[in-house]
């Protein structure tokens, strides 16, 4: 078998080069694919940011005529393959990073490092180059996060809440309801994250990918948009989850 390199983010380059000859006619090593598949798999984060055809196909006979029906050209099939990998190679990268995602970063991943934490690293790794997909993700995100801390807290929800009312429900378990408190600073401050919640789901329903647009004319996010969304949405995940872990942390003293 190929050498393989030590470094993730060689790896990573190293089967976009297998893809990419498979695709141009060249010389692909199957063996190498379906070893650096496996391990990318197993991985919850590096998961997540793989491009869809190579969660779907295991082995390069199975990506031959996914790519052949794509495009005709070998230029064509390049393109395709190298826009599917940016997103994993600027995470690997940090190109995406901003100062605050280290914070959201570390409280998510102490709470759950397969589940929230990979959701966020999904959705910082979408704002530039998938707006839509990362306003879509931002609110998963806060739905994932609030559903987990009213599991932990036995409170109840229906399947069919929606965000807010979601976020209302945990907030109330953590204390963090506007109406819980008398001082007007934090019941502002408190109010004005759930206004944040209601905002995200706003965005999200109006120029996110994840409702169809019937007859009227596409209105599609920017970049700025997304990073409005998923920034906002670390920002409100974290505090739920270190209110949580802090009251937690008290109630064993």
């Amino acid at each position: 078998m190929t050498d393989i390199p030590d470094s993730i983010i060689e790896q990573v380059t190293m089967m976009e080069g297998i893809l990419t000859a498979s695709a141009t006619g060249g010389s692909p090593d199957n063996h190498v694919y379906e070893h650096l598949r496996r391990e990318f798999m197993a991985d919850p984060v590096i998961r997540d940011l793989l491009p869809k055809f190579v969660r779907t196909y295991r082995n390069l006979d199975a990506f031959w005529p996914f790519i052949k029906h794509e495009a005709g050209s070998y230029a064509e099939r390049r393109q395709i393959i190298s826009a599917a990998f940016t997103p994993l190679v600027d995470h690997l990268e940090g190109r995406n990073s901003a100062p605050g995602d280290q914070v959201a970063s570390d409280a998510l991943e102490t709470f759950d490092a397969d589940g929230v934490h990979a959701i966020w690293v999904k959705a910082i790794a979408r704002r530039n180059s998938d707006p839509e997909g990362a306003i879509t993700v931002a609110r998963t995100l806060l739905e994932t996060v609030t559903k987990r801390i009213l599991d932990e807290t036995g409170a109840t929800y229906s399947d069919k809440d929606d965000l807010p009312k979601l976020y209302a429900g945990a907030a109330k378990v953590l204390n963090l309801a506007p109406n819980q408190h008398t001082e007007e600073p934090i019941k502002a401050i408190l109010g004005g994250a759930m206004n944040l919640v209601n905002g995200i789901g706003t965005l999200r329903n109006r120029l996110s990918d994840s409702h169809g647009r019937g007859g009227k004319l596409p209105v599609k996010p920017s970049p700025p948009h997304a990073s409005l969304a998923v920034n906002t949405a670390g920002s409100i995940a974290t505090f739920l989850v270190e209110t949580y872990q802090a009251q937690k942390a008290d109630a064993h003293r």
